[in-house]
């Protein structure tokens, strides 16, 4: 039945765009902003599916994901294990990484990404400097009854992206400047929230997001950790406890997303299988008895520094 909802809502939203460019002067009924998005698929606009998929996710996205999570998330073990993070992933980012990408000064193309990203649809991608910047609402926070605060914390990155939520959704999004995005990661990462760099299909086969996941509300958390959907793959680091240092006291625990920190014959300990390397342990813990270390089966860290010096 949500099967053909979807797929009902998409083939109107298709018939109504391409009714609107066909009969409104090549598409002047259309906002600029979404004629960019189309032109710059480079594919027939209307019948690219991915694009239009992309429209859908830009112009509704705290819907789109309601959805998912209300509706879908049920059904994700079964039909989405493999399909949805093979098309919509994200990259766990440390502070200093997310840092890295909103200050680059200069165009970075990066490419053969398969250690960075492990995904079969993001092999290549540019970093256009100077970033322009978007804070938009969180759909995920939105979609939950109960949510943390604050919600505007969505950091779109680069057009058209930035334009067409900017059109679309003016009342809920905003432009930053370089130093209010650095201050808001500093701020998320305080309240034990996570970053990660996200990609999609429908967007170009590229980065366009910075989210800041907390572990309550995220979709793409709950579906690593309560579905088993590898929606994120590993900054390349995992964190390491200096036993003399640890106190045992458990705050790690209770603040790790993806419930890696467990508490094993009076000790505390880390499960390098399920930590992500997010580094909130690290910032968090009172005695300094945490260390994030590189590890080579984890991937290859996304920083921007040296990835280009490679």
């Amino acid at each position: 039945m949500a099967t053909t909802v979807i797929l009902v809502v998409i083939s109107s939203i298709v018939l109504l765009l391409l009714g609107l460019w066909v009969f409104g002067e090549r598409g002047r009924l259309l906002r600029k902003s979404t004629r960019d998005w189309f032109s710059s698929s480079g594919i027939a606009r209307f019948f690219n599916l991915k694009s239009i998929h992309g429209y859908i996710y830009m112009r509704w996205q705290t819907q789109y994901l309601g959805m998912l999570i209300k509706t879908m998330s049920p059904y994700w073990p079964k039909f989405f294990t493999n399909w949805l993070p093979d098309h919509y992933h994200g990259k766990v980012l440390t502070q200093d990484h997310a840092e890295k990408i909103i200050k680059i000064n200069k165009n970075i193309p990066l490419v053969d990404l398969e250690q960075v990203i492990p995904y079969p649809h993001v092999r290549n991608f540019l970093f256009n400097a100077p970033p322009e910047i978007l804070v938009y609402e969180c759909g995920c926070r939105n979609s939950r009854e109960v949510h943390c605060e604050p919600t505007q914390v969505c950091m779109w990155i680069g057009k058209p992206y930035t334009d067409f939520i900017l059109e679309h959704n003016p009342k809920t999004s905003r432009r930053i400047t370089r130093e209010e995005a650095l201050q808001l990661l500093k701020e998320e990462h305080e309240r034990g929230h996570i970053h990660t760099a996200w990609f999609k299909d429908a967007m170009q086969d590229r980065f366009y997001c910075i989210c800041n996941c907390c572990s309550c509300c995220c979709a793409g958390i709950e579906a690593m950790v309560k579905y088993g959907v590898p929606m994120m793959t590993s900054s390349g680091y995992v964190a390491q406890i200096d036993q003399s240092l640890c106190k045992n006291c458990g705050n790690c625990i209770e603040i790790c997303p993806f419930n890696a920190v467990s508490r094993q014959n009076g000790n505390i300990v880390i499960d390098t299988e399920k930590c992500m390397g997010c580094g909130v342990c690290v910032d968090a813990c009172p005695n300094q008895s945490r260390v994030l270390v590189k590890d080579e089966h984890k991937g290859i860290p996304m920083d921007l520094v040296n990835l280009v010096s490679n």
